[in-house]
């Protein structure tokens, strides 16, 4: 690569608050490198978006002021896309992609995303190897799951653990307004097989014993009557009970909670969409116990939410950006960026990159050992652990009260 050659980057999979951030960081890195590279493209929803044209010249933003907007912004600025390329390295769409890439002169290719992202990175990066391109394929990663191995955290998981205990404590001061009766809300969070998220709320209690006073993750097989008799034990202590469990919560035997209420569907990645485990468990408890009980879904605020926007997170996911265009400068190839725990306390954090094949398809678990009360409660390492995750305030740009957002026109 003599000559200078120009990034492409995407975005893929569930947005979070701070995916742009990563965004901002491979944009405003990539431009500084004035000697090694030409322009900045983005792909306008994922390697799907780029397969049909659309792309634009995100360098361009950053001789203006949206570029600064898009650090802050929430969801995915370029669109992303859920297209698993074919397991098949021989199907006619590869050679088509890498014509694309050679008409826009592409040289290093970055995208943003979860577990299926990393899979789009590893076979374009094999193709790439078994065709003799030169071209540097590498993952930033991104997920509220914090679900990704080879890594300590994923950028998106601080954010989303700082809103979910914020509004799960929100929450909790609300279900104790009226204490004449005894009342439980539960308070479903995303996680299918791996419960980071739900585990986050722990850090809503006030004192040992505060609501949430039951945490239930996907990690450990839920058990409906051994549920209720830990409701009804824990409504003699705490009144207005708030219970916490993971959409993914399952009976151990490959049945999730919520299908015992209803069908679910599938995504394009075969994904089971799960949704109504805590409208389930509401009714289970009406039925069982008899008092008044409520059940709410976060939803798509915990990813969404730039709120409570944690300074950590948000600094993360820039600097995963900006190194991510370093080591595809320096030649690393196929590789996930990567992030190191030197020490908790003070926080430290150093940046690092792992084999992209070693990545994919698999997930990171809560581990047992912080999974404590019989499946229904956190430990206090797994604190230790998120704490230094959700630190810090961002100040937003607004415009008449209102956060200031960039909208790709």
């Amino acid at each position: 690569m003599d000559m200078k050659k120009n990034i492409i980057v995407g975005q893929s999979g569930g947005p979070t608050a701070v995916i742009n951030g990563s965004l901002y960081g491979v944009v405003s890195e990539g431009v500084k490198q004035t000697e090694r590279v030409g322009q900045v493209f983005g792909m306008i929803n994922g390697i799907e978006g780029f397969l049909h044209g659309r792309c634009m010249d995100i360098g361009a933003l950053d001789a203006t002021n949206e570029l600064e907007l898009v650090r802050t912004t929430p969801g995915a600025y370029l669109g992303s896309c859920r297209y698993k390329l074919p397991e098949d390295l021989k199907d006619p769409v590869y050679p088509e992609l890498f014509k694309k890439f050679e008409e826009k002169n592409i040289g290093y290719f970055f995208y943003i995303g979860g577990n299926d992202s990393m899979d789009t990175v590893s076979k374009l990066s094999r193709y790439a190897s078994g065709i003799g391109s030169d071209i540097r394929f590498i993952g930033v990663p991104k997920t509220i799951d914090n679900d990704l191995v080879e890594t300590d955290h994923t950028p998106g998981y601080g954010s989303a653990a700082k809103y979910v205990a914020t509004t799960v404590r929100e929450i909790a001061t609300d279900a104790t307004v009226y204490d004449n009766k005894q009342s439980v809300t539960i308070v479903e969070i995303m996680g299918r097989h791996a419960g980071w998220l739900t585990a986050a709320s722990i850090l809503a209690r006030k004192f040992d014993g505060d609501n949430p006073v039951l945490i239930y993750l996907p990690e450990v097989a839920f058990d409906q009557d051994a549920f209720i008799e830990k409701v009804k034990e824990s409504l003699k202590t705490t009144p207005n009970l708030v219970v916490c469990i993971s959409e993914g919560i399952n009976d151990g035997k490959g049945t999730f909670i919520c299908e015992y209420a209803s069908d679910v569907g599938t995504d394009n990645f075969g994904h089971k969409m799960l949704t109504g485990s805590g409208k389930y468990l509401e009714n289970l408890v009406k039925e069982r116990i008899g008092v008044k009980v409520r059940s709410v879904e976060l939803n798509v605020c915990q990813r969404c939410s730039c709120a409570h926007l944690s300074r950590v997170d948000l600094d993360e996911a820039g600097n995963a950006g900006i190194y991510a265009v370093q080591v595809a400068l320096d030649g690393e190839t196929g590789k996930m960026i990567t992030f190191i725990r030197n020490k908790s306390v003070p926080y430290e954090l150093s940046y690092g990159t792992a084999d992209v094949n070693m990545i994919c398809n698999k997930e990171k678990p809560v581990p047992d050992e912080w999974i404590i009360s019989e499946g229904s409660d956190i430990s206090s390492e797994f604190i230790d652990y998120v704490r230094p995750l959700t630190q810090g305030f961002v100040e937003l740009p607004t415009k008449n009260g209102i956060p200031l957002f960039a909208y790709r026109r």
